[in-house]
């Protein structure tokens, strides 16, 4: 019967419930944010009277000797003490006696457990836009060395019009800005704090909540303590956040797949972040980017079980909520070291420039140049115009060339209208270069993006 809460029951839990429900061997990751909730809310008890000053400086030295245990390892964590909360109580009060059982005044397990895990998410919130910032900084840098340099770029994985491979990259910049962004509206939507709701509709006691939300670090206090308790809307957040983040990281990891292979050729990524076969000794294996692509579908597995847990609980806090967190220290995890790898993935890779060059002259991507040259050039209807482009295609075709190299004969043969000047517009750099309206391919407009990506990094 050595239970915090036990003297309501005359035996003792089984062993089977001790093992079944507690927390500890997982959300003791949140010793720190505990530790600190406690530290500010014995000194808001002391500014209210509830506590001496005296208690306050025993609780303080304790709390800091519990640290101390926990970091070097010789804490003693217990199956039978539930969850960190407890222990660290327990651990309190045979350090430094009655003042330790004082502590709890005015606070419960649930307020308590939502202050250290918003206050980890938020944290993580944060570090994770870092992260995500550092990995930016590598992919603008191969970015503006190919603002030139031609790449096929594909529609249903067809080759569709030629861009440049900073403008393709420039794409997950684009997708990597937003996951920034939505990570910051995260974090300044939640960044209230619980403490003080006590188990659900707050506390007789005469406590001071605008204190203890400024001494956390939080925003505001929350405004309805009902809600408070159970919220985990910020745990779902960020686990949300973190798949849209590693859906577009798998894009991105497909794409280094192909253009790693044989068939593509446009990359090769360094014998640091590639792997051989137990078999075979010629092969080079992307597996960096094929177990992002897995990382991807893990995450939303943490996702889903959350929302699943949270589906139709009754208010206020129950002890589903308790699954909230495996979930969420594994997808932090998971994306902390995505994002690491895939940075210094990317900033160990060789581009072969002239590969994605050879590509872009298969496909006849300057084709849409030529309708577009009727059209503003000939003033022939754009149906029409696209009419005589596709016989154009289909004598490159006959020729085995790509509309690009074809003769200015060949064209005439199937138009008279056709002039000496199409030739230029089908030169691939000219077609790349001639999409410069805002946002477009052109190296201008891809400079243009690249500037802007740079400024929002503020590198």
């Amino acid at each position: 019967m050595d239970k915090m809460w036990s003297g309501r029951f005359s035996t003792g839990s089984s062993s089977l419930l001790d093992a079944f429900n507690a927390s500890i061997m997982f959300d003791r990751k949140l010793y720190r944010e505990d530790i600190e909730g406690s530290l500010a809310h014995a000194m808001m008890l002391t500014k209210q009277n509830i506590l001496t000053e005296q208690e306050l400086a025993e609780i303080q030295t304790g709390l800091a000797q519990v640290i101390k245990e926990i970091e070097s390892g010789a804490f003693e964590w217990k199956i039978s003490d539930e969850d960190l909360h407890m222990a660290i109580e327990k651990r309190l009060t045979a350090i430094i006696g009655d003042a330790g059982k004082k502590l709890h005044t005015a606070r419960s397990r649930n307020d308590q457990v939502a202050v250290d895990f918003r206050r980890y998410v938020l944290r993580k919130n944060l570090e994770i836009v870092d992260a995500l910032k550092l990995l930016m900084h590598e992919v603008l840098i191969v970015a503006q060395k190919h603002t030139e340099t031609l790449l096929p770029g594909m529609t249903h994985l067809q080759h569709a019009q030629p861009i440049n491979f900073g403008f393709h990259l420039g794409a997950y910049l684009s997708m990597f800005k937003r996951d920034i962004e939505r990570f910051e509206s995260s974090h300044k939507r939640n960044n209230i704090s619980p403490l003080g709701c006590a188990a659900l509709a707050g506390t007789p006691h005469n406590i001071d909540r605008d204190l203890t939300t400024s001494l956390l670090g939080f925003d505001a206090p929350s405004v309805n303590c009902l809600d408070t308790v159970s919220d985990r809307d910020f745990a779902l957040e960020i686990l949300f956040n973190i798949s849209t983040m590693m859906m577009h990281i798998s894009r991105l990891s497909e794409e280094l797949v192909m253009w790693s292979s044989y068939e593509f050729g446009f990359v090769e990524l360094s014998d640091e972040y590639s792997t051989g076969s137990s078999i075979m000794p010629q092969k080079k294996n992307p597996d960096v980017p094929e177990l992002l692509r897995g990382k991807t579908g893990r995450v939303y597995g943490s996702l889903m079980g959350l929302l699943t847990v949270m589906k139709g609980l009754p208010l206020a806090y129950n002890k589903d909520t308790q699954e909230d967190k495996e979930g969420v220290f594994d997808a932090v995890e998971t994306a902390e070291i995505s994002l690491e790898i895939l940075k210094e993935a990317i900033k160990t890779m060789q581009v072969k420039a002239h590969n994605m060059k050879k590509a872009s002259k298969i496909g006849h991507l300057s084709a849409t140049d030529l309708a577009d040259y009727l059209v503003q050039k000939c003033n022939i209807p754009f149906r029409e115009a696209h009419f005589i482009t596709g016989k154009a295609v289909a004598k490159s075709e006959e020729l085995k060339i790509d509309l690009s190299e074809i003769e200015l004969k060949y064209l005439q043969e199937i138009d008279a209208r056709i002039s000496e000047d199409v030739l230029k517009f089908l030169q691939l750099e000219h077609s790349m270069n001639a999409r410069k309206s805002a946002g477009g391919t052109a190296t201008i407009r891809t400079e243009e993006q690249l500037q802007y990506f740079k400024n929002f990094l503020g590198a």
